[in-house]
Order: C-alpha cells, then structure tokens, then sequence
C-alpha cells in the first residue's frame, strides 16, 4: 500500500493492524466519544478470521490524528469499516481527500464492490461517499443506532443494475440480459414544442446564469407539466389501468416555474403534507438544462417560501440511486429518514427541519448524539446539564 499525501500537511501511511487497535483504545473516546453505542459486554465467541486488511494511519506531520480501516467481506466486496479523525482535524475535507485514494487502491486490489455503513443522519460523510458514486442501500438499527448501508460499484453494469432496481432508468442491452429481463426500447429523446413563460404570480428569484424562477398557480403549473412531462421523465413507474377512484385531497399548493429567455425550462411543485410538514413533491428540468447548478440555486427561494408558510419540517422523496438529487438535499440540512417502495421505484426518504429540536432529534435516534439539553427534555429522559 502506499503513502498518501493529502495535502495542507497531512498524509496517510500503511500502519500494521497492532497500531491501528492501539490507536482505537488511545483515541477512540475523543473522536467517537459523544455517539451512542449499545454495550454488550464481554464477547462470548471468538471473532472470524479476517481476509485481506487495509490499514492507513492519518498524520498531521508526524502525529497520529486519525486512521482507516478495511477488510476483505467477500470473494468480490471490501467494507469500509473504520474511519476516525480526532475533532480538532475535522471539517477540513480530509476524509474527502483520502476517498480516491482508498478506493483506488480497492480497485487495483481486483474488488467489485465497496461497502461501508454510517448513521443515518452523518452527512459529513454521507455526502462525499455519495459525491463518489456510492448508493444508498437500506437502513438498519444496530448497536451504534440507525445506519444507512452504502454500496460503490466498481463494475459499470452493477451500478446502472442498482439504477433499473430503483426504477431511476430502464434494463437495456446487456444490463437486461445479467438481470433477467426483457430489453427496453432504446431511449429517444421526445420532441416538444416550447412553452412561454406564463405570468407570475409573484416576484420572480434570479437563479443567475439567465434563469428565475416564477411563483405560479397550482392550474398553470399542471397545464405545463402535463405538456412536458414526457420530454423530462426517462425512469420508470407503474401506469395504473385505470384513474385513481377517490377524489383528491385538497391541501395548500405552491407552486413555480423555472424559466430561460422567456421559455419554461422546468418547475417546482409543493403540498401541504400534514399539519407540520410541507412535501416537496416534484422538481424537473428539460435535459438540456441539466448540470448547471439549477437545482441547489432552486431550493433556498422555494424553502424560504416553505417555511414563512409555518411548517416545521419539509419531506421529500427520490430514487435511491438519483445521487445528483439527494446530494443537494443533504448540503442543504435534510437528513436520510428511510426507503420506502411506490408506483415510481424504490425512494429515499428525506426530511429537513427548520428549528434545531427535530435535527436534534433525529441525530439522537440515529445514534449520532447522545440527547442533551431541550432534546433530552422533550423526550422525557430527565438530562441533567
């Protein structure tokens, strides 16, 4: 294995697995000190055999601060087990620095998959994971609390295998053949007519770059997505036979327009979810608009929008392989709440909290806190500060 320079000073080096263990004992309680985790006690079987080991040591110069560790799991996968930086070293990017480096060395090692498990609600490493091509997988209860299963595939098949699983794109080709399943037709891209800027109701936001986004009625919006709506949407969802029965539910709508030269190029669509709770139920741009920074520029207006309406809390739903998506949401505040199964595919459920006592919460129920102060009050756990 070799030397990783990390730069700003830092570097991580092969260490042997004796150091990395003594290294836990001496500096486990400041990095890990403020989680939550279930003691058993004494260990009441003999651990198994570990395959092939990684073992990094994370330097400031000359002095220990962190480390890494990872074992073979099976013929094909590597699992991240381990990764740890004292506090006073975090929040300087180094665990994203470190990333290519370990998964570079995993790759020329002959794995396919990469693996690792984190709680739930740790973006700070969530985020670069995802930022590398990592999926989300499930979510678990273990002993250190609620973890989300994350899943790199080094093979390309595998990774747009997860894609069809999710229902984020169509099994073509080669991919239908590994999975089992007829070939989809292959992708055109739909013509369509442009559709001009409607009126506003409401000021327009200047996203930069040309773009604003336009507060429009619930009607105006519908009109325009039913318009467009095949030309945006490549994954797959189940077409009901027939309409839904039941009238709709009405609750307060909000809605917007994402224009470009006096073009509708996309929207925003939100409802109210219960009495707490907006639901953002629909973002979308026309594939020639994509990557360009649109929709991180999208969500701060439409929030800010959200919450002088007085909810508490924003939920959002997103195939579970959409990463262009969910990292957005993350940077932003949401945390991972859970996957559930619907008529689009299998989503990842998130939700954001505009006051400070819910995120709390979650990172309590996680595992990633340990409940103090107004948190600890609310849950009846009678903390004594």
């Amino acid at each position: 294995m070799s030397v990783f320079d990390l730069g700003g000073g830092y570097s991580a080096r092969p260490i042997p697995l004796e150091t990395y263990r003594d290294a836990c004992i001496r500096l486990g309680g400041q990095i890990f000190g403020g989680t939550s985790l279930y003691a058993f006690g004494a260990d009441t079987k003999a651990p198994p055999p570990l395959g092939e080991t990684f073992t990094w040591g994370i330097y400031a110069a000359e002095e220990l601060i962190g480390w890494s560790f990872a074992y073979q799991q099976s013929e094909r996968a590597v699992y991240m087990a381990d990764t740890g930086i004292l506090p006073e070293h975090q929040g300087r990017g180094l665990y994203t620095r470190l990333l290519p480096h370990l998964l570079a060395t995993f790759r020329a090692a002959g794995y396919t998959l990469v693996q690792s498990h984190h709680r739930a609600t740790n973006n700070a490493v969530i985020l670069p994971k995802l930022r590398a091509g990592f999926f989300i997988q499930g979510l678990n209860l273990y002993e250190g609390g609620m973890s989300v299963p994350m899943t790199l595939s080094l093979d390309d098949t595998y990774r747009d295998a997860m894609h069809v699983r999710s229902g984020f794109q169509a099994a073509r080709g080669e991919l239908a053949r590994r999975l089992g399943l007829p070939s989809a037709p292959q992708a055109e891209s739909v013509p369509f007519e442009a559709v001009p800027m409607p009126e506003a109701q409401g000021d327009d936001t200047d996203l930069g770059g040309g773009y604003v986004l336009r507060p429009v009625a619930y009607e105006t919006y519908y009109d325009i997505y039913s318009q467009l709506e095949d030309a945006v949407y490549s994954s797959v969802s189940l077409n009901w036979p027939a309409p839904a029965r039941p009238e709709p539910v009405e609750h307060p709508r909000y809605a917007w327009l994402i224009g470009h030269q006096n073009e509708v190029v996309g929207w925003h669509y939100s409802r109210q979810w219960d009495a707490r709770t907006a639901y953002m139920v629909n973002t979308a741009l026309l594939p020639a608009h994509r990557g360009r920074g649109l929709y991180p520029r999208v969500l701060p207006p439409v929030l800010r929008t959200l919450q002088t309406q007085g909810y508490d809390l924003v939920r959002s739903h997103h195939h579970a392989t959409n990463n262009a998506v969910l990292v957005p949401k993350l940077r932003a505040g949401f945390r991972l709440q859970g996957l559930q199964v619907d008529d689009h595919g299998v989503m990842a459920v998130l939700m954001l909290s505009f006051g400070t006592l819910y995120r709390d919460y979650m990172d309590v129920r996680s595992g990633l806190k340990q409940p103090g102060g107004e948190v600890a009050r609310a849950l009846g756990m009678n903390w004594k500060p």
